[in-house]
């Protein structure tokens, strides 16, 4: 393996995954909603989502994915759909401005799969993910990249985007005090809600 390349890889992965997106605003509203755990299940779904998509690329499926118009457009509306939900419930909660005490929603069930299902989702549903590692492996790698090289990048990605995502959620959860006040977590549903519905705007007109 190119360990040049790997590095160069390594650098643009890094800045591409501290560039907020839709996991960033996922991630942080889980953690809001359901405190540190549900958090960081949330970025497990994330990374989950990227490893499979990577997999998908290095094996040649993502490809396909993109050269079938019908299919690529069925999941980028999906993905569009869904970031639409999560933002109409962020902005009901904001209005409705009930919440339940942290520790309450920390220990409730299903805080742990809600998470991550909520991660996997809103990741796995976004093709610019395989558009990504179509468009930029290549450049790192070339055409004739063993299969196993390709799943070491893709991998990188996904592992870097968890220790940052890792590390958004441990913030949070030391502001916890001021974050969970009702008029700050008020503004940060209201907030949450404007971006999710500016991000599925962005992935509808792209």
């Amino acid at each position: 393996m190119d360990w040049s390349a790997y590095a160069s890889f390594l650098g643009l992965a890094t800045l591409l995954v501290l560039v907020p997106g839709a996991d960033f605003t996922v991630v942080t509203r889980n953690a809001l909603v359901g405190g540190r755990r549900r958090g960081w299940w949330s970025a497990v779904g994330v990374t989950t989502s990227n490893l499979v998509q990577g997999a998908a690329a290095a094996a040649g499926l993502a490809a396909l994915v993109v050269r079938v118009e019908p299919l690529f457009q069925a999941i980028r509306w999906a993905g569009i759909a869904y970031l639409v939900w999560l933002a109409v419930q962020a902005l009901r909660s904001a209005v409705r401005g009930e919440y339940p005490r942290a520790e309450e929603a920390a220990t409730s069930s299903g805080q742990a799969f809600a998470g991550w299902r909520q991660g996997f989702l809103s990741n796995i549903t976004n093709p610019k993910v395989l558009v990504f590692y179509l468009a930029v492996l290549p450049q790192f790698l070339g055409p004739a990249a063993p299969v196993w090289t390709l799943l070491v990048f893709a991998s990188t990605h996904a592992v870097v985007g968890l220790v940052y995502l890792v590390a958004l959620v441990a913030v949070l959860d030391r502001a916890q005090g001021w974050l969970s006040r009702r008029r700050v977590r008020r503004s940060l549903d209201a907030a949450t809600g404007v971006v999710l519905l500016a991000f599925s705007a962005r992935l509808a007109t792209d």
